[in-house]
């Protein structure tokens, strides 16, 4: 759509120019080959027949139809003004058709420049019929029967049906060749604009989140409503709640296969209305839902949900204000979406990068001083205790190292698996640690069937390594209590341990309660760190507000060590 609104913006003033100089030659050319006045009487029918194109030009009706007029109007008044021309006997009536037959090109050009094939076609086959009729209905002398009229009408013809089918043809023909960019060209080019682009945003940044959030805030002036959502696509196919608001939290629906609104929204790109709700529970009562689509370009992005518990809360002067509001919120929104995609691709390629070079550089060497290290004691000679006795240390020591890199090779490659959820990539993950540990780990999940957004999903699931892996290197704690609460846009972590504590003079402690905050912040979210009762820490992020539980304890508890 928005390139036909340009082709049709470059076309209007060309054409209107086209019909301007041509009445005035044709007009000319006329009087001169006649000498005859009242043969401007198809000059003045021209101009009624081309009234269409200066006052609606997009119609879908008037527009062709004044096309076909001035066709049909230029091939009868070259009969006419081809009888006229030739009673004169000053020129024959080949001339005198020539006189107005250019006028032809006028309409057909407009019809090739909207790229309207079918249309030029017929526009050709009623000029001919036209042109026949003009030379047959002129009285005795018909000029149909003179060899200059027909030629001219052939001439003209031809002009016409070339001017129909190859201008789009050869105007791609004549323009230079676009050079193709590199990939990495190209690349460079555009991380470049959106690097300047994100320096540049006033507050709001490149985060989806709390784009979705301002544009809430935004609706709520100009819409009633007692709950509201703005929804995205995930990696699954799914629908994932970007942001909310509401007393309490709404149980959306996400799948774009059910019959709702929200189906129906993302499939026509139109606003949808609906005298019910679009959660999964529906509410009793009177309720009015307004969907309405993210549409950046020709693609849906997302979707913002409105509703009110009165009947017919989104009349049309509504609709009208809140597309006012989301519209330019699409384009804002995209953005920060793909530059969170880019943002993850990079940072999992990353990973998967440092786990490589890892697996194949210093683990492999490390192995290999375990071989050296057991060489050593089997050829040691007898009697040699306390040598014996260093090795056994030094070959326990790099027993230890080593799995603390397969360790960190399973962290650096876990990932939230889009069919999976988050609470199991969490659950895996601490069943490993633990296990490796010793741990007996204590399972708690509460997770609902909607999915957070992809970004958000892995920040938390770093999150929960690094205090899962505190908890099992620095605490010497025996139990492990991990808690995951997920209902988005809402979601908690809770690790858990009876170890120690949290030693201040621990030399990466602070590093790694830093990397944690960081990632808390990046999502909007809240890092907690508390001590545990009797004896231990908790380590908690918290996303959003909870409007349905007071506490993740009131979940059911999976059995201990599963």
């Amino acid at each position: 759509m928005p390139v036909l609104a340009s082709v049709s913006a470059r076309v209007q003033p060309l054409a209107v120019a086209a019909r301007i100089v041509m009445l005035a030659l044709v007009a000319a050319l006329t009087l001169i080959a006649t000498q005859d006045p009242a043969q401007l009487r198809w000059i003045a029918l021209l101009v009624v027949a081309a009234l269409p194109a200066f006052l609606a030009p997009d119609h879908r009706l008037f527009g062709p139809l004044g096309r076909f007029a001035e066709v049909a109007v230029t091939g009868l008044a070259a009969g006419s003004i081809a009888a006229a021309a030739d009673a004169t006997g000053t020129v024959d009536a080949g001339f005198g058709a020539e006189a107005v037959l250019p006028y032809l090109a006028v309409p057909l050009l407009t019809a090739a420049l909207r790229r309207r094939p079918t249309e030029g076609a017929a526009l050709l086959g009623v000029a001919a019929v036209a042109l026949v009729a003009g030379g047959t209905l002129t009285g005795d002398d018909s000029p149909i029967t003179q060899p200059g009229f027909l030629a001219a009408g052939g001439q003209w013809l031809v002009l016409g049906a070339i001017v129909t089918f190859a201008a789009d043809t050869m105007r791609q023909l004549m323009q230079p060749a676009e050079p193709t960019p590199q990939p990495y060209a190209e690349a460079t080019r555009l991380l470049t604009q959106l690097r300047s682009v994100a320096r540049s945003l006033p507050g709001a940044t490149l985060d989806p989140g709390g784009i979705s959030e301002h544009l809430l805030e935004e609706l709520r002036l100009v819409a009633p409503g007692d709950r509201a959502a703005v929804l995205s696509t995930s990696g699954g196919g799914r629908l994932v709640v970007l942001a909310q608001t509401g007393a309490e939290r709404v149980d959306w629906e996400t799948t774009l296969d059910a019959d709702s609104a929200i189906a129906d929204a993302w499939a026509t790109q139109q606003p949808q209305t609906a005298s019910r709700s679009q959660a999964r529970s529906h509410r009793r009562g009177e309720v009015s839902s307004l969907v309405v689509p993210l549409v950046a370009g020709v693609r849906t992005i997302g979707l913002v949900i409105l509703e009110a518990d009165v009947s017919s809360a989104y009349p049309s002067s509504v609709v009208f204000d809140v597309t006012g509001v989301t519209e330019p919120a699409a384009i804002r929104l995209e953005a920060a979406l793909l530059f969170d995609d880019v943002r993850s691709l990079a940072t999992n390629e990353e990973r998967q990068r440092l786990a490589r070079e890892i697996h194949d550089g210093v683990a492999q060497e490390l192995v290999m001083v375990g071989y050296g290290i057991d060489n050593a004691q089997a050829t040691l000679p007898e009697g040699a205790e306390e040598t014996a006795e260093e090795l056994r240390s030094l070959r326990n020591e790099v027993t230890r190292v080593i799995t603390e890199l397969r360790l960190s090779l399973f962290e650096l490659r876990s990932e939230v698996d889009r069919n999976g959820g988050l609470a199991a990539a969490i659950a895996e993950y601490a069943r490993t640690l633990g296990t490796s540990a010793g741990l007996r780990v204590h399972f708690t999940f509460d997770e609902s069937t909607a999915r957070l957004p992809a970004a958000t999903e892995a920040e938390l699931l770093r999150i929960a390594q690094e205090a899962i892996t505190n908890a099992r290197k620095h605490a010497g704690a025996s139990n492990l209590w991990v808690t995951c609460t997920v209902d988005p846009p809402y979601a908690e972590i809770e690790v858990s341990d009876d170890g120690k504590g949290f030693a201040d003079d621990r030399p990466d402690g602070r590093y790694g309660l830093t990397i944690m905050a960081e990632r808390a912040e990046r999502i909007r979210g809240r890092l907690k760190i508390t001590p545990r009762h009797p004896s231990g820490t908790t380590v908690a992020v918290v996303l959003g507000s909870s409007g349905r539980r007071d506490s993740v304890r009131d979940s059911v508890s999976a059995p201990e060590g599963e």
